[in-house]
């Protein structure tokens, strides 16, 4: 089974950057896209950023321009980086991939926690 670690979330300032890594193992099986996911307090989980297979990339419109996606298939890892961070971009950020050909991401890390405050 494919498994996913996320890791570099902390307290940050707001202004301040950030960057995510996330290592999917048992990539033997198909790993078709990679992302980002995140889930505040209260709300639902939503779309940060995402890469498809074919190269392809969504960012969810209040990261677009601050956030930057990027995958090294060879280290089978996909990163987030972060900057201009805002405190509502306070959340637990998941990784996410597609196993085999499918609509939603199927494989989820643990989630690793992004704290923007003063």
């Amino acid at each position: 089974q494919v498994q996913l670690v996320e890791s570099g979330g902390r307290l940050v300032q707001p202004g301040g950057s950030l960057k995510l890594s996330c290592v999917a193992s048992r990539t033997e099986f198909t790993i078709y896209g990679m992302g980002w996911y995140r889930q505040a307090p209260g709300k639902e989980r939503e779309l940060v950023a995402f890469t498809e297979s074919g190269r392809a990339i969504r960012y969810a419109d209040p990261v677009k321009g601050r956030f930057t996606i990027s995958r090294d298939r060879s280290k089978n890892t996909v990163y987030l980086e972060m900057t201009g961070l805002k405190p509502e971009d306070t959340a637990i950020y998941y990784c996410a991939a597609k196993h085999g050909i499918v609509a939603k991401p199927n494989i989820w890390g643990q989630g690793t926690q992004v704290t923007v405050s003063s």
